[in-house]
């Protein structure tokens, strides 16, 4: 039996660097942005559905995520219904790792997690953090977005701190050495849960 471990966070926390942390310390992780992008790709899942309902978001045989933006800003009702038929292959998706990962601790990356209602299958949820300058200085240092893409996806999601609230593991990330202490001891912690379970 395996330990599931929710990883969450807002854009720009760190995410991303934590989960490859847990990766390198022999946990298996889902990802599902990953996922997303599996599901979208050439022969993915995703594709034969959005195609049937959204004709113009297939590009070359993929899900175009561009073409679906410009599909949301058109028709903002659209959102629901790629949910409705991304949704369900994304929990197919986690189901499968769930059954085919041999690793004790299973991490799953997602973003979304409270907003999507993921939590409760989870044995624990750990939320990355850092300050709102941090976040959004990384998140402007990509240079993928600006300033105002940000603030309107950042606003969307729920609060940092929301999430750090009701998270059983809060994993600071303004450094990497502070991080790979938090999840040593973030695993260390869920290890004596399983031996005393």
């Amino acid at each position: 039996m395996s330990f599931s471990l929710g990883l969450t966070g807002s854009i720009g926390m760190g995410k991303s660097t934590t989960a490859k942390l847990f990766a390198a310390a022999g946990c298996a992780v889902w990802d599902a942005d990953e996922a997303v992008h599996r599901l979208y790709s050439k022969g993915g899942a995703a594709v034969a559905p959005m195609q049937a309902e959204f004709p113009e978001a297939i590009d070359n045989g993929e899900v175009s995520r561009a073409a679906l933006k410009r599909i949301i800003t058109a028709d903002p009702s659209a959102l629901k219904r790629i949910e409705a038929i991304v949704h369900p292959l994304v929990f197919a998706d986690r189901a499968a790792f769930r059954a085919e990962a041999a690793s004790e601790i299973l991490v799953f990356d997602v973003p979304l997690l409270y907003e999507a209602g993921g939590a409760e299958e989870m044995d624990a949820v750990a939320c990355v953090l850092v300050s709102a300058e941090v976040q959004e200085d990384r998140v402007m240092a990509r240079g993928t977005m600006t300033r105002e893409q940000f603030l309107n996806i950042r606003d969307k999601q729920m609060p940092a701190e929301t999430k750090a609230a009701k998270a059983d593991y809060v994993i600071v990330t303004d450094t990497l050495a502070r991080a790979e202490a938090q999840v040593a001891e973030v695993l260390a912690d869920i290890r004596r849960k399983i031996a005393n379970a």
